[in-house]
């Protein structure tokens, strides 16, 4: 194996965990490189939440308010009835980590757009390409790429989703994914006189609901999700024509703006359906490879705090790097503080999330009466942490004499 650089680091993945992670990396002097598989950066995608911990780690990458002027607009959830009328709503939070909606809403894409922004000079991105094998030693990794020449690099860092390819070449099939019975459809569409500020969201019999929400480039953000006890294999989800085909088949007849996003789905130019689950990983390293973000513990986007574990999990993997001579005992150091964080995250409520996707007539009149009493200024009070994502649930080292 060639000698490398202790300090030169191959992360795997440019959306959120991975540009956040190169940044404090860089701060701390190291080298990096990211490969992204995409052709270019993918800026598509949903409404993503930053709360507590998440947007402390923002403050002190000072971008918070650069995510500010790019949040969504959107000022709640509502949730409406077949013929749009409003069944109950809770306005977005007002603090850090409160209310279905955060006080920072931004997409998805936006985000990796600032955080990408942030680093590029200093961060090598390589885009259109992807890891194909590793083998480590004492000194490195020596990756071999799909397109580009094989490298070494002192470690490796998977931060590529739930799906993650780079961590099965290293864990295997080890780490589980936990099918929550939930399969979302991604996708924008045109937006209208109609739609408003509000997250809304419109639940059928048959597990199924629709979601329509604001973002800041004049168009709607929807999803189209079905209860399901069987989760489809990738490459099906892959076909695009096949999917929009089911869909129709399954929402058809669903009421509400069905028929509308359908219609605009299948003019989309980007579609992307993915089964929720979580990924529940019993160890987030191996020898000089580690995990972060969704690859290591995606907690679904039903959590709310996928991107919060995201930007915290890379803020402290890349301290623990600095802190440490060893990066044995950094990851160890990572996985021990970020564990118990990972674990509230992923600790759902009962039920969750068929409780929200009912598949009766009978359920859905009972979802929304319980939604009806749950918006009473009363219940409010008695339940303020309904839909608050566990999102402080860490003390955040501070790793600024490092740096």
């Amino acid at each position: 194996m060639a000698a490398t650089s202790d300090r030169r680091v191959l992360i795997c993945g440019a959306s959120i965990a991975g540009p956040a992670l190169a940044y404090w990396l860089n701060r701390y002097g190291y080298e990096t490189v990211i490969v992204e598989r995409a052709d270019a950066l993918r800026t598509g995608g949903q409404n993503v939440d930053v709360r507590g911990a998440g947007r402390e780690v923002v403050r002190r990458m000072d971008l918070e308010s650069d995510v500010r002027a790019a949040t969504t607009g959107e000022v709640g959830t509502r949730f409406v009835d077949g013929d749009g009328r409003t069944v109950a709503e809770f306005p977005a939070g007002r603090g850090d980590s409160d209310g279905a909606t955060a006080e920072l809403e931004i997409l998805r894409g936006d985000l990796a757009e600032l955080l990408v922004e942030r680093t590029t000079g200093r961060t090598e991105y390589r885009f259109g390409d992807r890891v194909t094998g590793l083998e480590q030693d004492a000194d490195g990794v020596t990756v071999r790429f799909e397109r580009a020449p094989e490298e070494t690099f002192a470690l490796v860092v998977a931060a590529d989703g739930i799906g993650s390819r780079t961590r099965g070449l290293v864990f295997g099939e080890e780490p589980r994914i936990r099918s929550l019975g939930l399969e979302t459809t991604y996708g924008t569409i045109p937006r209208t006189a109609e739609d408003d500020e509000w997250w809304r969201w419109y639940s059928a019999p048959g597990g199924r609901s629709i979601t329509l929400r604001p973002d800041p480039h004049g168009t709607i953000r929807a999803t189209l999700s079905v209860v399901t006890d069987r989760a489809r294999p990738r490459s099906e989800r892959g076909d695009v024509d096949a999917q929009r085909r089911r869909l129709r088949d399954v929402f058809a007849d669903a009421g509400w703006e069905a028929e509308r996003v359908l219609d605009a789905f299948d003019r989309a130019d980007e579609l992307y359906t993915d089964a929720i689950g979580q990924v529940r990983a019993p160890r987030w390293s191996s020898g000089r490879v580690a995990l972060v973000g969704d690859a290591a513990y995606c907690a679904s986007p039903v959590s709310g705090m996928g991107t919060s574990l995201a930007l915290v999990g890379a803020y402290v993997l890349a301290g623990e790097l600095a802190a440490h001579v060893d990066h044995r005992d950094a990851f160890g150091g990572y996985e021990r503080l970020m564990r118990p964080y990972v674990a509230q995250a992923q600790n759902l409520p009962p039920g969750t999330p068929r409780l929200a996707n009912p598949t009766s007539r009978v359920g859905v009149g009972a979802f929304r009466t319980a939604l009806r009493v749950a918006s009473t200024p009363l219940a409010k009070r008695l339940t303020g942490g309904l839909f608050t994502p566990p999102a402080d649930a860490i003390d955040l080292p501070d790793y600024a004499h490092l740096g």
